[in-house]
Order: C-alpha cells, then sequence, then structure tokens
C-alpha cells in the first residue's frame, strides 16, 4: 500500500464521523473486493473501523449478489428487518447504482472517480453529488 498514492476522498471522514453519531445509521461495507483486501487497503487510509460489517466478493462473484449479504448481516446484527427503502448504496460507478437497485435500495452516486457527473446522471441514481465535501447535504439526502 505504500506504493500507492490513493487517497481518502473529500469528505468521507466527516461523513463517516457524522453517521457514526447518528442514532439510525448503520454504516457497512459493500465492495467488490476479498474481505482481506479491502481490510487492508481501508485500514491503511483509517477507515476500516467505521464499518459495522460488510459483503465482499468472498460471498459472491456477482457484486448484484451482495446486497442480499449485507441484508442479512444487518439483521442478524441489530435484530431489524432493513426494508429496501431505508438502506442507501454510495458509489462512484455505474456498477455502484447498479447494485444498489438490485436490493431496491437508494443510490447516491459521487463524480470522484473515473465517471463524470453527466456520465453517472445518465445511470439515474436517486442522489448525484459531485463529491461528499457538503456532509449536511448529505445526510439530509439519507434522512430526509
Amino acid at each position: 500500500m505504500p506504493r500507492h498514492s490513493g487517497r481518502v476522498l473529500p469528505g468521507i471522514i466527516p461523513l463517516l464521523d457524522a453517521l457514526k453519531l447518528h442514532p439510525d445509521a448503520v454504516v457497512a461495507l459493500l465492495t467488490g473486493n476479498m474481505v482481506r483486501g479491502a481490510e487492508i487497503k481501508l485500514r491503511h487510509y483509517g477507515v476500516w473501523d467505521y464499518f459495522e460489517f460488510g459483503a465482499f466478493a468472498d460471498d459472491h462473484h456477482d457484486r448484484n449478489e451482495l446486497g442480499k449479504f449485507a441484508r442479512a448481516r444487518a439483521a442478524e446484527k441489530h435484530g431489524i428487518h432493513f426494508e429496501p427503502e431505508r438502506i442507501f448504496v454510495i458509489g462512484d460507478t455505474p456498477r455502484d447504482i447498479e447494485c444498489g437497485r438490485a436490493i431496491g435500495a437508494k443510490t447516491i452516486a459521487i463524480a470522484t472517480g473515473n465517471y463524470d457527473r453527466a456520465s453517472l446522471a445518465e445511470h439515474s441514481p436517486d442522489f448525484l453529488f459531485e463529491d461528499l465535501r457538503d456532509t449536511q447535504t448529505v445526510l439530509n439526502a439519507l434522512f430526509s
């Protein structure tokens, strides 16, 4: 990891900090990475411990199936059945939008990766942000 020039994108830490304090928020990681790879990456950047649980490529090879694993783990951990309209998938690719839609979740697209705002808009996410710097606006989208 030290040889890579990655970084935590603007707004991520303030948003994760705010979600950690919010009584109605459960923060999980849904990624196409294997669990060990995700842990190595996210520990390196200091964000691994923000996530209560996750769903990973270890669970299923089809990324669109991972939401089912995340929902099951959320129910097991919290004893609550999370309705799809209470779930948000945040990502920076059309595949992230598709993944959220596969379980009926709301989708938040952020134009911080290889896809610009216009490219992401073509996939009609529920919310679209340039980045996550405006924590209050993102929280309003999540809890409105």
